[in-house]
């Protein structure tokens, strides 16, 4: 069976059904997880993320005032807090120069919002498109490591999220929710079917490929 990208979200969709993934009530919240849980998992970013609501009530004007200082204790769980607090700062002294009008920066931005995001401190290239899916709800593929997994099994194998990235083009008809719906389902599947060979043989997706010189 032989898959295009349309046809993959499609499969797992009917499969899996919606997922609703990012657990969040709204977009401030979602960057910081996203930048929290770089390198560690879920699980220890929630307390952090608790200290910060109790702290800001996820107020961008209030989370910018937090000095990195003032940040690392609250975000101690997540691990490498040193680091993500700069992060944050960086992260939301950049919306600050918009007033935090995130509409405006999509429209200001357009074309170059991706490398204005890859030239702040801690943010790599999937935290810059888990940003662009989630916040500024532009289809892009996130080549995540559960992404990474899928597409070997798919016969499609890349050293790195660079070379999946730039190999992966998302329909030019897709929407943003279903980017956003695309990523929870990739990773919800991971967590069911990738942890093992077993596991990947008795997936809905064994034995198919995928093809990506033909996205539509």
């Amino acid at each position: 069976m032989q898959l295009t990208i349309k046809q993959l979200y499609q499969t797992m969709y009917t499969e899996m059904g919606p997922q609703g993934w990012w657990p969040a009530d709204s977009k401030w919240e979602i960057i910081l997880g996203a930048i929290l849980v770089q390198n560690t998992n879920w699980r220890n970013v929630v307390p952090a993320l608790k200290q910060l609501q109790a702290t800001t009530a996820f107020d961008p004007a209030k989370l910018h005032a937090l000095s990195v200082a003032q940040l690392a204790p609250l975000i101690h769980s997540s691990g490498f807090y040193h680091n993500k607090s700069k992060a944050i700062a960086a992260v939301f002294t950049w919306l600050a120069q918009f007033d935090y009008d995130l509409t405006a920066i999509k429209q200001t931005r357009g074309p170059h919002l991706r490398h204005d995001l890859l030239q702040l401190q801690g943010i790599g290239a999937e935290t810059a498109d888990v940003l662009l899916v989630y916040i500024f709800d532009v289809p892009t593929f996130i080549a995540d490591n559960y992404a990474r997994r899928l597409c070997r099994q798919l016969g499609v194998t890349t050293n790195n999220y660079q070379q999946l990235y730039h190999l992966i083009q998302l329909p030019a008809d897709f929407t943003a929710a279903q980017a956003q719906e695309f990523h929870g389902l990739i990773d919800e599947f991971g967590k069911l079917y990738l942890q093992n060979t077993a596991a990947w043989s008795q997936s809905f997706l064994a034995g198919a490929q995928l093809i990506t010189i033909n996205n539509t």
